[in-house]
């Protein structure tokens, strides 16, 4: 499912126009993100934990040429799905 789907779902089950949804599924991406930055955890009990892994750095392996090369450490975003969501798709 992309963002126009999910976007004509919610306009369908919450009876609002898709404007709204579009609206509230943007600001929703937005704070995730902002909170993120801040290396802030974000909780929704039931559905799951939005947080920041911080990856070391590490040597990898161009698999075009086959050299060895340095990967810098990063933070990437990480989501750990809640019970009730894991309960729902089992």
């Amino acid at each position: 499912m992309n963002k126009a789907l999910l976007i004509e779902h919610m306009a369908k089950s919450s009876k609002l126009p898709k404007s709204t949804c579009r609206l509230a599924l943007e600001s929703f991406i937005t704070v995730i993100g902002t909170a993120l930055k801040k290396n802030t955890p974000v909780v929704l009990t039931g559905f799951g934990t939005f947080s920041l892994l911080k990856r070391k750095s590490r040597v990898g392996v161009n698999p075009a040429t086959g050299k060895k090369m340095q990967i810098p450490a990063k933070k990437v975003p990480k989501f750990k799905p809640g019970k009730a969501l894991k309960d729902l798709v089992a």
